[in-house]
């Protein structure tokens, strides 16, 4: 068992009644970023009482003695590996700004060890890549792995703390394509629910109750009606939670094409449409939605940066052939 040190041991105050304690630890330490927070709250090494409290999400109560200890022995750092393939749109000393291919996994998990988009990192960044002492350094917002487009990745502490704050009060503007089956309507509209974990499938996200998950709203507008029963769609988080998209838009009648979890059966509407556009979509091999643009202030100069990259070739060979 590796040996541990005590980093704060803190008395809950009457003002951070309710708070997650994950975020009032990052409030009250934020010399750590709520990322590590919750993987050591997570990993056991937050006592309250001296007992092992286990859940970032657990409200604090006032009197609550909370201590939090840190592993002398840092965790394992993912392996660096040249052959992982992504396009860097923007670089300095304090972050990468790259075109995350579909099918390529953001950070090492169980199941998938190597071959992420961190281990390539490791390889390009080398000893600049100062990151963050966990499995996930630098990264301070996620894609899914068959979800396109740009990210943005901290290469010090500094931008990975104003990157994530930035994220959590919700000042990054993102915007994501995709195409849905069954046009919207209203054409322009958001799609507002709480999300949580599915209490029949854990892989998948499900609307709930707010006691049970986080409040979403996802702003749409219909760019494009396809074949009659397919929309290519632009989307505006305002906030940022687990598969939100695929969510809000598969609760409203209305799946991304070729979502291995939310779409379940073949949609009705497909009947309708000539039998080459339907193959075409039905076959789709992913869900199709790709972050198109990130707009984000730059931590060391405060300007204001926006990036933005074309769909993959895969979505548009596709609304070729459903035009």
């Amino acid at each position: 068992m590796d040996q541990q040190k005590t980093f704060f041991q803190t008395h809950v105050t009457a003002s951070h009644i309710g708070t997650r304690v994950d975020r009032y630890i990052a409030e009250t330490c934020p010399t750590l970023s709520r990322t590590r927070i919750k993987d050591l709250i997570e990993a056991g090494n937050l006592l309250c009482h001296g007992q092992p409290l286990c859940s970032p999400s657990t409200s604090v109560r006032e009197g609550m003695i909370l201590t939090l200890t840190i592993p002398t022995d840092p965790p394992t750092r993912p392996q660096s590996e040249q052959n992982i393939q992504f396009s860097i749109l923007y670089e300095d000393k304090s972050l990468i700004v790259l075109d995350k291919p579909p099918g390529l996994v953001v950070h090492p998990a169980p199941g998938n060890e190597t071959g992420t988009l961190v281990n390539g990192l490791m390889a390009h960044c080398g000893a600049d890549f100062v990151g963050m002492d966990n499995n996930r350094p630098g990264i301070v917002h996620r894609l899914d792995k068959e979800t396109s487009g740009v990210m943005v990745v901290a290469k010090t502490e500094k931008a990975y703390l104003a990157l994530s704050k930035d994220f959590a009060a919700r000042r990054i503007d993102r915007v994501y394509q995709a195409l849905c089956w069954r046009v919207p309507s209203p054409a322009i509209g958001s799609f507002e629910g709480a999300i949580g974990r599915d209490k029949r499938n854990r892989q998948r996200m499900a609307i709930t109750d707010e006691h049970r998950g986080k409040w979403a709203l996802t702003h749409y507008k219909t760019l494009q009606v396809l074949s009659g029963q397919i929309a290519f769609v632009e989307c505006r988080l305002a906030t940022g939670r687990t598969h939100q998209i695929r969510v809000h838009f598969s609760a409203h009648g209305h799946p991304l094409v070729g979502d291995p979890l939310y779409l379940r059966r073949i949609p009705a509407v497909a009947r309708q449409m000539p039998d080459t556009q339907r193959l075409a979509a039905l076959d789709f091999p992913r869900q199709a939605l790709h972050a198109t643009r990130l707009g984000f202030t730059h931590p060391d100069t405060g300007e204001k940066l926006t990036f933005e990259t074309p769909l993959p070739h895969d979505m548009e060979n596709l609304i070729k052939t459903l035009q």
